[in-house]
């Protein structure tokens, strides 16, 4: 069973930068597409970034794009979303999340097996 486990989160104001972690175990994470979503109070959970197997392809939700990059370590078993120009918009929490299986998107919860437990984000004006 694989755990994921969020650091990094904080309180930053905008225009500043954070970046989140994502520990991974419990599974050999070469084999696993891993992703970031958030959920901002009231508002339903949203994809944020994700990554493939091999790290070549990644992809960005339109709101975050340019100004967040999501990067993976193997050796490490570590995800990270590097969080630039933040705003108050980006307040959510944010959620890490992987899936072992092969033919699925990436912009829908659906699409991943595995999630961690969240770190907040909080962007101040």
């Amino acid at each position: 069973q694989v755990q994921l486990v969020e650091s990094g989160g904080g309180l930053v104001q905008a225009g500043g930068s954070l970046r989140l972690s994502c520990a991974a175990s419990g599974g050999t994470f070469s084999r696993y597409a891993m992703g970031w979503f958030r959920q901002a109070p009231g508002k339903e959970r949203e994809f944020v970034a994700a990554i493939s197997r091999s790290g070549v392809s990644t992809y960005y939700a339109d709101s975050v794009k340019g100004r967040f990059t999501i990067s993976g370590d193997n050796a490490k078993n570590l995800v990270y979303l590097r969080m630039n120009s933040l705003k108050p918009d980006d307040t959510a929490v944010y959620y890490c999340t992987a899936r072992s299986r092969y033919g699925s998107g990436w912009y829908h919860e659906g699409d991943y097996d595995y999630w961690g437990q969240g770190t907040q984000v909080t962007v101040s004006s």
